[in-house]
């Protein structure tokens, strides 16, 4: 634990505490000596961390979210709540659209009180140039385009201390709806049930650049300690690899034969390559630290115990 007395008093508020990278930013910033704010829309069961608060509030819920702000007073804002499947995002754009971008100016505006606020939000590199011709690959993408352009300006506007950071496809133990959690499910069932129906993977060529959820962490308190406003950042791990590769991993790791379907779709993920960004994370002390067979090897063992648990 850092005995800073200016981290020990610090108050971080975090969002889409629940989910799968806030549960693991709760946990580190709390470790790290932070007095944690955490806001949900229902408090999770089981016995609350140490050095965690949980507030029930809804993002969509201005008068709420107000009140919220004032009663926490945050010194430091992480932004994690919000959608994130391009596939739902088909289904449903229009609540892409109402969770991804209303809500972060919604907590923006709430935040103009606490100037001192330093505020980091969790965008996404799916993002797409807001200049004609508009070419969005899928609605997830224009909805965090817009979250991109909204928290910016809004940064300009009112003079907050607004730092936009793109993770590249984070990774780890916990309960993530992302391609390798995907598979570590069905490899887990597998081996828990006999399950026999294979694992449908769209493309063997596609490329994704995945980061250990817990290095992305790291990377949010560096940037909301030393962060410069204004600025988008972005944050991965520099490796791209093809599914078919990371699939095989998974596979070898688990020692089982578990059964894929191979697909030749093109790919439905824009997979941007990862663009130096206006802050270089080295400059800052951040390295990813976890190789991505470890984070494998955690994902698969989270799942094997869900899976263990279920039955």
């Amino acid at each position: 634990m850092d005995d800073r007395p200016s981290v020990r008093q610090r108050r971080i508020l975090i969002t889409g505490a629940t989910g799968f990278t806030g549960g693991h930013a709760c946990r580190y910033f709390a470790a790290q000596g932070y007095q944690v704010a955490a806001m949900v829309r229902r408090i999770p069961p089981g016995p609350v961390p140490e050095g965690i608060t949980y507030y029930i509030c809804d993002l969509m819920n201005k008068a709420e979210l107000d009140r919220l702000i004032y009663s926490v007073a945050p010194d430091a804002v992480l932004h994690l709540g919000g959608k994130n499947s391009v596939s739902e995002s088909w289904k449903d754009p229009l609540l892409y659209m109402e969770t991804n971008v209303l809500p972060t100016i919604y907590l923006l505006n709430s935040l103009r009180g606490f100037p001192d606020s330093r505020i980091v939000i969790a965008g996404s590199m799916a993002v797409f140039p807001l200049t004609p011709p508009l070419r969005p690959p899928h609605p997830y993408s224009l909805s965090k385009s817009l979250q991109k352009a909204a928290a910016l300006s809004w940064e300009v506007l009112f003079n907050q201390t607004v730092i936009l950071a793109e993770p590249s496809n984070l990774i780890g133990p916990g309960p993530s709806t992302g391609f390798c959690a995907l598979l570590a499910r069905h490899i887990a069932a597998c081996e828990q049930a006999g399950k026999t129906e294979p694992f449908r993977i769209s493309s063997k060529k596609a490329r994704r650049d995945f980061l250990d959820v817990r290095d992305a962490v790291k990377a949010y308190e560096l940037l909301l300690d030393k962060g410069t406003r204004g600025h988008t950042v972005t944050i991965s791990s520099g490796i791209y690899q093809t599914l078919e590769e990371v699939a095989l991993q998974m596979l070898g790791i688990s020692g089982t034969e578990a059964p894929l379907a191979w697909g030749d779709e093109p790919d439905a993920v824009a997979s941007k390559e990862a663009h130096p960004g206006e802050i270089d994370m080295g400059s800052l002390g951040w390295r990813p630290e976890i190789p991505i067979g470890t984070s494998l090897r955690d994902v698969l063992e989270y799942f094997r115990k869900q899976e263990g648990d279920a039955r």
